[in-house]
C-alpha cells in the first residue's frame, strides 16, 4: 500500500496509449494535471509523438512496451513503472490505472477459431486481471482503476461474440475490483465507449460511410462517437471531485441503439 505525496502531481498508467482511445485518455488526463506512463506494444514512434504532446501540456511522460497478451511480462513492467516513478516523479507510486489497450477480432461464432478465443482471453481479461494484480502494490491508496469495455456488451451485433463476452467478463471483474479494493480507498468502474471513429477494427466506423451513417441514424445524438468523447469521461470519471462512482458500468455512445 502506498500514499500519494501531496506535493506531486497524480501519476495515470494508460494501456495502449500511443493511439485511439488510450492516446486521447492520456492527453485529457495531462490536460488535468495528471502526469502519464503510458503503453505501447510495437508503435514506440507513436508513443513519443504522445509524450511531446503531453510535455506541450505542461506534464511529464513516459512510454513504456508492453504486451498485454503475455501476463509473464507483467512483473518485470512493474518493475519498470517503479523505476519511472523514482526516476521522473521521485516517488514510488501512481494514482490512476486505465486499463485499455486491446484488439479486436470480427468473426461468427461458428467461424471464430480457438487461436482468436485465446487472444482475445490473454488481451481483454486475463491481462487486465494479472496487470491489475501486479500493478496494485504500487497503486496510492484512493486510487482510481478503469476498465475499458464496449457497448456490446449490452446491445448485440452479429460478429463480435467472443469480443464482446470477453468485456462482459470485464465488467464482472470491475465490481469485484471495487469490492475487494474498496478497503483501500480504490474506486473501480468500467467506460463502455459505443462505435468510435477510431482505427480500431480496421478503421471500419471512422472511414466506411455506409457504416458511419448507419450507426449515426441508430444513435439517439446523431452522429458516431469521437476519441476525445472516451476520454473526456475517463478523465471526468478520475478527477479528485468525482469520487463516489463506484462499481458501475458507464455506457458511452452518444445514445446507440436506446
Amino acid at each position: 500500500m502506498q500514499t500519494t505525496p501531496s506535493s506531486s502531481p497524480p501519476i495515470a498508467i494508460v494501456t495502449g496509449g500511443s493511439r485511439g482511445l488510450g492516446k486521447t485518455t492520456a492527453l485529457h488526463l495531462a490536460r488535468q494535471g495528471h502526469g502519464v506512463i503510458l503503453t505501447y506494444k510495437s508503435a514506440r514512434a507513436e508513443a513519443e509523438v504522445v509524450v511531446g504532446e503531453i510535455a506541450a501540456l505542461g506534464q511529464q511522460a513516459v512510454a513504456i512496451a508492453l504486451n498485454v497478451s503475455d501476463s509473464g511480462s507483467f512483473a518485470a513492467f512493474a518493475v519498470q513503472v517503479r523505476t519511472a516513478l523514482q526516476t521522473h516523479w521521485g516517488r514510488d507510486s501512481f494514482h490512476v490505472l486505465v486499463n485499455n489497450a486491446g484488439s479486436g477480432v470480427h468473426a461468427a461464432l461458428t467461424e471464430t477459431t480457438e487461436a482468436q478465443f485465446d487472444e482475445l482471453v490473454n488481451v481483454h481479461f486475463k491481462g487486465t486481471f494479472f496487470l491489475t494484480q501486479k500493478l496494485l502494490p504500487l497503486m496510492a491508496d484512493g486510487g482510481r482503476i478503469v476498465n475499458i469495455s464496449s457497448g456490446l456488451t449490452r446491445f448485440a451485433l452479429p460478429g463480435y461474440g467472443a469480443y464482446a463476452a470477453m468485456k462482459g467478463a470485464v465488467e464482472v471483474l470491475s465490481r469485484y475490483m471495487a469490492k475487494e479494493l474498496g478497503a483501500r480507498g480504490i474506486a473501480c468502474n468500467t467506460v463502455a465507449p459505443g462505435a468510435i471513429a477510431t482505427d480500431f477494427g480496421g478503421g471500419a466506423v471512422r472511414d466506411n460511410a455506409q457504416l458511419n451513417a448507419m450507426v449515426a441514424s441508430q444513435t439517439a445524438l446523431g452522429r458516431v462517437g469521437e476519441p476525445d468523447d472516451i476520454g473526456a469521461m475517463v478523465a471526468s470519471l478520475v478527477a479528485p471531485s468525482n469520487r463516489w462512482i463506484n462499481a458501475q458500468r458507464i455506457e458511452v455512445s452518444g445514445g446507440m441503439f436506446v
